[in-house]
């Protein structure tokens, strides 16, 4: 009498869990350059919103006899370039530093030195200068610690 071998027809133990493996290496890959985009996005994103607001204080002071806008510091406090059809519709917002912070503006006389979350603006009062906060004089970000 001939005996019947039975065909498998199920994974072995050790199959599942090397393909489980597999797929937490290509999971963690995926992960890493997902987070890389994502900061990728928040830079372009603040780098576009600061040059829609350095381009509102140039026409407002080319359309106001050369007067500065009357920028206070605060959250998303642009004065008389915001809320407007011929300036911004919103205040603008700074991914970059946190969603807390993102539209808050703060008076100074010059870029940031390094990375910070304090403010998403920085606004020259006397000049019309505007800087993005956690970047530097180019406009290229300060990297986060």
């Amino acid at each position: 009498m001939l005996a019947h071998r039975t065909a498998r027809k199920a994974f072995t133990l050790v199959e599942v869990l090397i393909v489980v493996v597999i797929l937490g290496i290509l999971a963690s890959i995926v992960v890493a350059n997902m987070m890389s985009s994502v900061d990728d996005a928040k830079i372009a994103t603040a780098q576009n919103e600061l040059g829609k607001i350095q381009r509102a204080v140039e026409i407002f002071i080319a359309r106001n006899e050369n007067n500065i806008p009357a920028v206070t510091a605060g959250d998303g406090t642009w004065g008389p370039i915001v809320n407007t059809r011929e300036y911004l519709r919103e205040a603008p917002s700074n991914p970059y530093v946190g969603s807390a912070n993102s539209k808050v503006i703060a008076l100074g006389t010059a870029p940031d030195a390094a990375y910070q979350t304090t403010h998403g603006w920085i606004f020259n009062a006397a000049t019309g200068e505007v800087w993005a906060g956690g970047f530097d004089a180019t406009g290229a970000p300060h990297p986060k610690p």
